[in-house]
């Protein structure tokens, strides 16, 4: 059966988002290494290889906010769509304290064929969806309690952007007058990469934009990721409206 890289969820919709997902599953197609990177499923079903709960979580928003969801559909491990086609990590050999074996010695030709394959495919996608559509991006990712060996992160959600702050500023707002902890501000990470995937879609071209990182073991279930999504529909609506979009 042949592998296919990217879900498109509602096509139809016709809202004020498009919503991605880059780290949606952690699937290894079968025509990379056998379909296996070498690795026991404990470490594939980790956050290096997923982002755990992010996949329902972006589709819930996509129907509360009746937005189209463009998700990957391969391992971050396989080839990151989240970093640019130039980016040193975009095939990572370490992540998080773990080797990656399937990516160790690495052929520029099967660099190049994970690319065609997968990378490039979904970020056409994400083109085809968001042309001609007068929206905002939305990217949907979630991030571990705790790094190896690193102190736990205070958040239980970041709200992450660029230069771009339209929809950045009210719905750190929004959410901080609901949440009793703290929201992060470009926090667990950094709202840029040149060359990543809000980078070619929605900075260069000039689109309002917005990054959720949301902790993983909130939305780990459905009951959580419903009500992570109803509160963040809710404030992202807000934020775009009060930033006149």
């Amino acid at each position: 059966m042949t592998h296919t890289p990217f879900f498109i969820d509602g096509t139809e919709r016709n809202g004020g988002w498009v919503i991605t997902c880059d780290h949606a599953t952690n699937t290894v197609p079968n025509h990379v290494n056998g379909g296996t990177l070498g690795l026991p499923e404990a470490e594939m079903s980790r956050h290096i290889a997923i982002d755990i709960g992010a996949l329902a979580l972006a589709r819930a928003l996509g129907e509360l906010l009746n937005a189209p969801v463009v998700s990957a559909n391969f391992s971050r491990l396989v080839i990151d769509p989240n970093r640019g086609d130039d980016d040193p990590t975009l095939i990572p050999q370490l992540y998080d304290g773990t080797v990656i074996p399937g990516n160790r010695i690495l052929p520029e030709t099967e660099r190049q064929r994970r690319i065609d394959t997968l990378y490039a495919p979904y970020h056409d996608a994400i083109a085809r969806t968001a042309a001609e559509r007068d929206i905002a991006f939305l990217a949907v990712h979630s991030f571990t309690p705790q790094l190896v060996n690193r102190p736990r992160r205070p958040w239980e959600i970041g709200v992450l952007s660029a230069q771009d702050r339209r929809i950045t500023n009210p719905l750190i707002a929004g959410l901080q007058s609901t949440l009793s902890s703290p929201v992060g501000d470009n926090a667990p990470y950094a709202g840029f990469f040149p060359g990543d995937a809000m980078s070619q879609h929605a900075h260069i071209p000039g689109r309002p934009n917005v990054i959720l990182e949301v902790r993983q073991d909130l939305i780990a279930d459905p009951v959580g990721q419903r009500h992570w999504a109803t509160l963040l529909a809710t404030h992202l609506e807000a934020a775009r409206n009060e930033a006149n979009l």
